[in-house]
Parts: structure tokens; C-alpha cells; sequence
């Protein structure tokens, strides 16, 4: 099955541990608001390094989203990994295994995200539910 929409979302960044920024490593919590197909609230957060070579970074996030997809209501967790070689961008956005709950229980899936040119996002979500 497949959803789609458009979602915004809220980056702050956060103090890292010392021992986090003296490797370069910037931490940030995200919230994020989901609407069309997938209608839910997305709160996580994100570990991130910006690489000395311009266009050239990483990161990973864990995102918790509580709502509904496609009428069914539960929640789930997303798993973030992304990285840019200088530009060329790469990013895996996956359901972790048995973290769906109630009527999203046994969920699996992918998630692609998509910016426009003025900056606007939104999703594809292919999934199945058992």
C-alpha cells in the first residue's frame, strides 16, 4: 500500500555532551506535523555531522509518530539515515520492526521524503500491515 502528503517540520538544536560536540557531532530534536493519507504528530531526534568538505554530511534520527494512516490509529517509529557526498543526497527512512501498536501492529515499511524549490515538504510511504 502506499501514502502520501505533506508535513512540516521543527528542528531545534540542543546542547550536545561535551564529549559529542568535541567530535563535531550536533544534536537537534525534531516535531513534525503529517497531513494527507498519514494524519499524525512525529517528535524525535536527530545526531548529525557536517563534514569540512562543502555538500559533504551525515545523519541519523529515531522519530516516534502517534496519529493515523489511512484511518488506522497507533503509533510507530521511524528510523533516519541520510548522508550527502558533496550534494549527492542519500536517505533511508524505514519503520523499525514491531513498533507498531494497536491498529498499526505488525506495520513495515519505507518512507521517501520529498522538498520542493521553494523548500515545502512532503511523503511517500510504501507499507503493508498484516
Amino acid at each position: 500500500m502506499q501514502a502520501s502528503g505533506t508535513f512540516t517540520v521543527k528542528l531545534e538544536p540542543q546542547l550536545p555532551a561535551p564529549s559529542i560536540a568535541e567530535a563535531g557531532l550536533g544534536r537537534m530534536t525534531l516535531d513534525k506535523r503529517f497531513s494527507g493519507d498519514l494524519e499524525a504528530h512525529g517528535l524525535g531526534e536527530m545526531l548529525a555531522y557536517r563534514s569540512a568538505v562543502d555538500g559533504s554530511a551525515g545523519y541519523v534520527a529515531m522519530e516516534r509518530v502517534t496519529g493515523a494512516l489511512h484511518g488506522r490509529r497507533g503509533a510507530f517509529v521511524l528510523q533516519h539515515s541520510g548522508t550527502m557526498d558533496r550534494g549527492a543526497p542519500a536517505l533511508v527512512v524505514s519503520v523499525v520492526p514491531d513498533s507498531g501498536t494497536d491498529e498499526l501492529a505488525g506495520l513495515a515499511g519505507t518512507l521517501a521524503i520529498h522538498i520542493d524549490a521553494q523548500g515545502g515538504h512532503s511523503y511517500t510511504f510504501d507499507y503493508s500491515l498484516p
